[in-house]
């Protein structure tokens, strides 16, 4: 595979220095075994590329700004470079050639943050502001570093087609959406969450491609016979597909200056190699880590509960830093909301929450009654450290999977929301925030399209409708995906934070993160000195936390809560001291500092 004078490895185009005034050129470069033969069009151009070998092919070099497409076989539609680094009339148009190295980057400064003393807030840039762009999310970065955060962790970015869309559906892995401004426009806004001491976590999606725009199986076999939950799975043990991923990986990080990947559902990347690719990705994540200087985080989100995923290559495991712990969130959510529904049905007692607590999974090799078989691996609660399993009250998913995409202060009151907050910020996991929670924002997130083909926009709806009706959701309030209803009223309202019943809600939050920050043993990931004590029948749980105790009274009535005296520093209601123990009022938790 060539490479560019900086030593970046590219599947499909390679950069190259020294051509005169033009600048910066792209040799073409493209892996594409499924054709005879193969064209490019630019500059009203058709120019044969040559076999290489391998299924590669070769073609002319092209200068910045220039407008390229692919030409297959003996079609005359043009289709756009599987690799595009600039799509700027979408994924059905023609490619434009991005000069990488351009941007003027201001983060030479930046040393990077790893996930120990971690706080993440997830947010979707098309409906994180008004202006739905990188450039208006900017503007609200001050307000993430006035709250405490300490990672931006951005919703997929890559090309999808049509306007809005919440990024899964994304068929040019390599361009970066042009609603949100752009390439140049993502590198600024990394650029500015550096300067704020924000570190940036990209969702990237590897295990499907969407359903429009999808040109790759015209390629080659980019796919493979079989369907995961969202269509036919990426040929993950093909080198070359194997490379196209990492590369990509590789190409956030190193040319976009991201600090760590979220990669999405790695529990569809059916890989049967003898390494699999998780395991491959992250030695050369760790190796561009080491050649840059500053730590590159891998998150997995998994819901095969199995240690496979954090546990070091040399022990037989895939060597990514963490993954994504749904089980606790479904313990907290099942147990302030009380539902029970689908995979919430092992979940609400007191008792789960205090074995997730400890053990970070539920279904840790136990039964499932939603899966209907036994699930999951237990962890070595001395091996492990409680800051690889990223936790959250809400999220996008169990958001947007909601039929009317509802939040938590629609199902559970604002008391028990606290409570929650509290749990949360004093676990020994890391915390993630779902953007507008922090103020309990009132707007609706849920699922939505923006297609611009008819019927794929209906199946869409129709395909959403039957899946919750089937799940035993009321869809009666359902919006379809298609209606831009669906997608505005999705938008976050930021005139909310300083308004009666939001404002206080946000003090909380800044509060707690503070205090998480300031106190080590609230923020201590060794799974193996938590302690959780609980009373099914009376409501009430004390979690340990070296010098803190963390107490939650889950019950409509004033109770006390024994273990000796201490001192209240944080509570969401009434708490006094009282002899050797704690009086908190109905649905209150306190953070308490044992003398």
């Amino acid at each position: 595979m060539l490479t560019d004078s900086a030593g970046h490895s590219h599947p499909s185009v390679t950069a190259r220095r020294g051509q005169g005034s033009l600048g910066p050129v792209t040799a073409l470069r493209v892996w594409a075994p499924a054709v005879t033969h193969l064209r490019v069009r630019a500059d009203g151009t058709d120019t044969p590329l040559d076999p290489a070998g391998d299924g590669w092919w070769t073609g002319p070099d092209l200068a910045p700004g220039t407008e390229y497409a692919f030409l297959l076989d003996d079609s005359d539609e043009p289709v756009p470079d599987p690799a595009s680094r600039w799509q700027p009339d979408g994924v059905h148009g023609a490619s434009r050639v991005y000069d990488q190295d351009a941007y003027e980057w201001h983060d030479q400064d930046w040393s990077g943050r790893d996930l120990t003393a971690a706080v993440l807030y997830e947010l979707h840039i098309g409906t994180f502001t008004q202006g739905a762009t990188f450039d208006s999310a900017i503007e609200r970065l001050d307000h993430l570093v006035e709250l405490g955060i300490t990672h931006v962790e951005v919703l997929p970015i890559n090309a999808v087609n049509g306007v809005w869309n919440w990024g899964y559906d994304g068929v040019e892995w390599y361009a970066v959406h042009e609603p949100y401004g752009g390439p140049d426009a993502f590198k600024r806004f990394v650029d500015a969450c550096h300067d704020r001491g924000l570190a940036v976590v990209l969702d990237v999606v590897y295990n499907h491609l969407g359903p429009s725009g999808n040109y790759l199986p015209r390629f080659g076999p980019y796919l493979k016979s079989g369907r995961n939950t969202w269509g036919d799975l990426v040929n993950v043990e093909e080198p070359a597909v194997r490379s196209f991923i990492i590369d990509n990986a590789l190409m956030w990080l190193r040319d976009f200056h991201v600090d760590a990947l979220r990669l999405d559902a790695v529990h569809a990347l059916q890989d049967d190699s003898p390494s699999h690719i998780l395991a491959e990705l992250s030695t050369a994540v760790d190796q561009l880590a080491t050649v840059i200087g500053r730590p590159l985080t891998l998150i997995a989100e998994s819901d095969l509960n199995d240690p496979v995923m954090i546990t070091p290559r040399e022990q037989g495991g895939y060597g990514l830093a963490a993954q994504w712990d749904d089980d606790v969130h479904h313990a907290l959510h099942a147990l302030l909301t009380g539902e029970h529904q689908g995979y919430y049905s092992d979940f609400g007692s007191l008792a789960v929450l205090a074995k997730t607590f400890t053990s970070a999974f539920l279904h840790d090799g136990i039964f499932s009654t939603f899966r209907g078989t036994v699930h999951g691996a237990q962890i070595d609660r001395g091996q492990v450290a409680g800051w690889q399993f990223v936790v959250c009250l809400q999220n996008h998913d169990q958001v947007g999977n909601r039929a009317v995409g509802d939040r938590l202060p629609e199902i559970t009151s604002p008391e028990r929301l606290r409570v929650g907050a509290v749990l949360l910020l004093t676990s020994p996991f890391t915390p993630m925030l779902w953007m507008g929670e922090e103020w309990a924002a009132s707007t609706r997130w849920p699922f939505f399209t923006s297609h611009p083909e008819p019927a794929l926009g209906e199946a869409t709806g129709a395909g959403r409708l039957e899946e919750f009706a089937g799940h035993g959701w009321d869809v009666s309030q359902m919006i379809d995906p298609q209606d831009p209803a669906a997608y505005c009223t999705a938008v976050l309202d930021w005139a909310e934070p300083t308004t009666p019943g939001h404002a206080e809600v946000l003090e909380l939050y800044r509060e707690l993160i503070a205090l998480r920050a300031a106190e080590p043993d609230l923020r201590s990931p060794d799974l193996t000195a938590v302690k959780v004590d609980f009373e099914e029948d009376a409501a009430w749980l004390v979690v340990h936390r070296g010098g803190f105790r963390v107490l939650v009274n889950l019950a409509q009535r004033e109770q006390r809560i024994a273990g000796g005296a201490a001192e209240v520093v944080f509570a969401t209601g009434p708490a006094r001291p009282d002899g050797d123990g704690i009086v908190l009022g109905p649905e209150t938790a306190a953070i308490v500092r044992v003398a």
